[in-house]
């Protein structure tokens, strides 16, 4: 309904515009002796359609223009500080009042007059607003200058730096948590041992959506959905862990991973996740990502081939006398030929690793078998 009456009062107004365009034409043509009412009519009817019609059909891209560079701006606006917000509004107000006095004498000139005001109020508002930005410190400086003022001022300083100072330090280093990263479980133990710094952001929508998930009738989302109010509890009791409920909501169409992304662009921080597909559209967008994952198979041991290791094998492999082991941080072995060894502890020797998407697989046969074979 706002896109309609939107478009129908551009419409409007490109109708208008035509109509003056036409008149002045028409005005131009003054000197012509065959005009008459007729065609007076007509150029107006003409400008009026021509106006209208252009306006109609441009109006939404027009629109969509419009709200995008709004999002852009709101976006690009969030990030900037309001110290350098304030400093360029000042330097841009002062910048259009010289312009508007300098420019006062000659706007009667011709041909160049009428142009001038324009001119000069964007290359002076532009001067004044980056002077000021890049002049912020000296602004905000401005009062110390004077003696009377300064004590004054001294205390205020300090707690707006004191605020300015928590303020950035939050923005900077806060770690917005997914529901997949609180589920999982891994966060906690992690977060103990101090390799994460700074704050960590459980919005309230992924509260909420972990609140449905622990309500659910199906009994296995049930417990992950416990599970993972049960690890936020632990990490709140852990000393040394920040954790902050952010709680304001975003908007309610949007589906959660871009809520999540989109309060990583506003926090200025970077997303907890393992999950492949958030992790990839959070790239896409220029946002930070720490993916457990990832993590986890870096921190993985080394194993080289021709390396010997001491595993039991626990069971049989895909194919025929295969037999599968696991080291103590999950990562898999096939031993070829392994499968008559199960249930035994034996040397085997490395022959191949395989690094994949889902992790470290390692390949392997018994020891004195690989000579062999």
């Amino acid at each position: 309904m706002e896109r309609r009456i939107t478009r129908g009062v551009l419409t409007a107004i490109g109708a208008i515009l035509g109509y003056q365009g036409a008149n002045y034409i028409l005005h131009l043509l003054d000197f012509w002796p065959q005009r008459s009412l007729e065609v007076t009519v007509f150029g107006w009817s003409a400008g009026i359609v021509l106006g209208g019609g252009l306006a109609f059909l441009l109006t939404p891209f027009l629109i969509d223009w419009l709200l995008q560079l709004v999002s852009w701006a709101e976006v690009r606006l969030q990030k900037v500080p309001p110290q350098e917000m304030v400093s360029g509004a000042i330097g841009l107000i002062v910048g259009l009042i010289i312009a508007n006095l300098l420019v006062l004498p000659f706007s009667k000139l011709p041909v160049v007059g009428p142009f001038l005001p324009f001119l000069s109020s964007i290359l002076f508002g532009y001067l004044g607003m980056s002077v000021a930005i890049k002049k912020r410190e000296e602004i905000v400086n401005f009062p110390s200058l004077f003696p009377k003022l300064k004590d004054k001022m001294n205390p205020l300083k300090t707690k707006l730096a004191a605020r300015s100072e928590e303020k950035l330090e939050n923005l900077v280093a806060c770690k917005i948590l997914d529901t997949s990263v609180i589920i999982d479980g891994r966060i906690a133990d992690i977060s103990e041992t101090g390799f994460l710094e700074g704050t960590l952001v459980v919005p309230s929508f992924v509260l909420e959506e972990l609140r449905h998930i622990a309500d659910s009738s199906d009994a296995l989302k049930r417990n992950r959905g416990r599970r993972g109010l049960d690890i936020l509890n632990k990490m709140q009791k852990q000393e040394g862990i920040n954790i902050k409920i952010y709680e304001d909501d975003l908007d309610d169409g949007l589906e959660v991973d871009s809520k999540l992304v989109k309060l990583a662009q506003i926090l200025n921080g970077k997303i907890l996740t393992n999950d492949y597909n958030l992790n990839k559209v959070a790239e896409l967008q220029g946002v930070g990502v720490l993916n457990i994952n990832e993590l986890a198979n870096a921190v993985k041991a080394i194993v080289l081939p021709g390396e010997e290791i001491l595993i039991s094998i626990i069971k049989e492999g895909k194919e025929p006398g295969q037999g599968v082991a696991y080291l103590e941080d999950g990562t898999m072995i096939v031993v070829d030929g392994g499968r008559k060894f199960i249930g035994e502890l034996i040397t085997i020797v490395v022959t191949s690793v395989l690094q994949t998407a889902a992790g470290r697989m390692i390949f392997a046969k018994p020891k004195g078998m690989e000579k062999v074979m």
